[in-house]
């Protein structure tokens, strides 16, 4: 799915001052986004993976060795 199809899909609440303050998305973007977030080809680590601190990478890499 690519980012125009998304965007059509998507809707934006407001609060009375015209803020967005939300975002909906329909449940079948939403597990199509999850599914491709998880399942990242490209740098072969999941998502929760490139989010850990370099520090705690390099404190494991090095217990490791």
């Amino acid at each position: 799915m690519i980012i125009a199809q998304i965007e059509s899909q998507i809707r934006y609440v407001t609060n009375v001052d015209g803020e967005t303050t939300d975002v909906l998305v329909p449940v079948e973007v939403w597990q199509q986004l999850i599914s491709s977030i998880n399942s990242d080809h490209v740098c072969g680590l999941a998502w929760i993976d490139e989010q850990e601190p370099k520090a705690q990478i390099l404190a494991q890499l090095q217990e490791s060795v």
